[in-house]
């Protein structure tokens, strides 16, 4: 790469790391990680469990107590493991 790429790719890289960088609270974070693995539940048991529902539906953090309890009851062994751990 040449001198004067790497060096512009150093400046906005590091600019970027600056401006990314958020504080959040340890319930906030786990509130966000619970909502990503139901989103990914959803899309992965979308014809076992959800088949009702527009594939496209965006799940949101108000969703999570349905997709575990549809997960719960109709997942199967794995749906129900998935759906105990998004009830913590």
């Amino acid at each position: 790469m040449e001198s004067v790429v790497s060096e512009y790719m150093s400046r906005i890289g590091s600019k970027g790391g600056r401006k990314s960088r958020r504080v959040l609270d340890s319930q906030t974070a786990r509130r966000m990680v619970q909502v990503r693995e139901a989103k990914r539940a959803f899309r992965r048991f979308h014809t076992q469990c959800f088949w009702s529902f527009d594939p496209d539906y965006v799940v949101s953090e108000r969703d999570i107590s349905w997709i575990a309890d549809a997960l719960m009851r109709h997942g199967g062994r794995e749906g129900w493991e998935i759906g105990a751990r998004l009830c913590r």
